[in-house]
């Protein structure tokens, strides 16, 4: 592929996941991953996607009303996250990276599916302190062995009974710690990818243009819109992920 259609096909990608992101808030990595996976390393695409990424995330974060007290509720959660991350990188950075992302893609379309069909799940406040940690640790493994930080740290947030402006926002916490981590991780792996990671500057303006559009889409829904939509986005991304790793095999 030229250099000029690679820029093409990283600007399109992101501003694609962009869009995604602000209409769910999330969805930015499990695309960028997937579509630039087709023709990168699975190292060397997560290193493309961790500057628009943090990015993103970091605007998602700011832009709510209860970062405060977000981070006190879920501190530990976040801690176990970056842990776990640390761990499991070498799945990503070794043969098995595609089996894992076939495995999260169905978990990610199983639980969007149940979500849609059956009423939600609610986590009881007494349980939190100990399987906050214990969330934060699995994601952490999972982001490790995939690039992808959704499973099950986003059933376990929307589990929480947060408002819609709330949850987008604890989202963006967890991506934002998620995409540290993982950028550490394949930093001290030895897999980090500078040229890919500089290049990933390029997706930037993409990513927040596609990003700000979704925004303005998820601002005037429903809350019940918004979840219906939000669980949809899971299915379709699970499905996505598992037919690109099915159709390479």
């Amino acid at each position: 592929m030229s250099e000029l259609a690679t820029i093409i096909w990283v600007s399109l990608t992101f501003l694609a996941a962009g869009w995604i992101k602000g209409v769910v808030g999330m969805g930015l990595p499990t695309v960028a991953m997937g579509v630039l996976s087709l023709f990168l390393a699975p190292s060397a695409a997560a290193a493309m996607l961790v500057v628009p990424s943090l990015v993103t995330n970091i605007w998602q974060l700011l832009a709510g009303p209860a970062f405060g007290a977000l981070l006190r509720r879920l501190a530990t959660m976040m801690v176990a996250v970056f842990a776990g991350t640390i761990l499991g990188i070498g799945v990503l950075t070794g043969h098995s990276a595609s089996l894992a992302s076939a495995a999260l893609g169905a978990a990610l379309a199983l639980y969007g599916v149940v979500g849609l069909a059956a009423p939600r799940f609610t986590v009881p406040a007494k349980v939190e302190p100990w399987l906050s940690p214990l969330i934060g640790l699995i994601t952490g493994l999972v982001t490790g062995a995939t690039g992808v930080f959704v499973i099950p740290a986003v059933p376990y947030l929307s589990a929480l009974g947060l408002a819609k402006e709330d949850l987008i926002q604890a989202l963006g916490l967890s991506f934002t710690v998620s995409t540290v981590a993982l950028a550490c991780a394949l930093g001290l792996s030895g897999q980090f990818q500078l040229s890919a990671a500089s290049n990933s500057l390029l997706a930037v303006v993409p990513a927040l243009a596609g990003m700000f559009i979704g925004q303005r889409i998820r601002s005037k829904l429903h809350p019940e819109a918004f979840r219906r939509w939000f669980f949809i986005g899971l299915v379709v991304l699970g499905a996505y992920m598992l037919a690109r790793v099915l159709g390479t095999s």
